[in-house]
């Protein structure tokens, strides 16, 4: 069992997944337009997963998913020291959550998007 080819996908995640995280909380101005918008910035959530599928062996969506799981009470931490918000504790847990639905969905569609190329390659081929 080769442990090193597991890790680079759930670091990547993790990374990626943190930024995201940090970048909404903090509300960049200027530097994202879903920042004004918490509910369309979750949709950026998808891109770590995305990133992590492709870095994972076989496209795994379960080291994405590690990673997400795995940055978010980090994030939340984060954001519970450093962001003043007028949301209580559970509205942040859930849109970190949520955050973690978003990232597995990206991991996922990076997946099917990766076997439909590699099926419409081996029937073009067979033609």
């Amino acid at each position: 069992m080769d442990i090193k080819r597991n890790w680079p996908g759930v670091v990547c995640c993790f990374l990626l997944f943190t930024t995201v995280c940090l970048c909404l909380a903090f509300s960049v101005n200027g530097g994202l337009i879903a920042t004004r918008h918490p509910e369309l910035g979750l949709l950026l959530f998808i891109l770590p997963g995305a990133v992590a599928s492709s870095l994972s062996r076989g496209g795994e969506v379960v080291r994405p998913l590690l990673g997400a799981i795995l940055a978010a009470p980090f994030c939340l931490l984060i954001m519970r020291l450093f962001v003043v918000t007028s949301r209580t504790f559970l509205q942040e847990l859930a849109w970190l959550l949520s955050g973690i639905f978003w990232c597995a969905l990206g991991a996922l569609a990076f997946l099917f998007v990766r076997r439909a190329v590699n099926s419409y390659r081996t029937n073009k081929n067979a033609l």
